[in-house]
């Protein structure tokens, strides 16, 4: 299961990443392995999306969302 197969309010850890190679952008913005996340809202068109980590709000694009492992808690 991936970030982008969550419902708004869904809450959710991740776990790892689809890729070899996670994206650095990602990274920085503290979308690490263990971290809780929630899926606050998709936008009106749908890209991107806005997740809340870490007491944060943060907008990412649905492909990237798509890389991001999660397992729902």
């Amino acid at each position: 299961m991936t970030l982008l197969d969550l419902k708004p309010g869904q809450r959710a850890r991740i776990t790892g990443w689809s890729t070899e190679t996670p994206p650095s952008r990602l990274l920085e913005m503290g979308l690490l392995p263990g971290s809780d996340v929630e899926l606050v809202r998709f936008a009106p068109l749908g890209d991107p999306i806005d997740i809340k980590i870490r007491g944060f709000h943060l907008s990412i694009r649905k492909s990237e969302a798509g890389l991001v492992d999660v397992e729902t808690i």
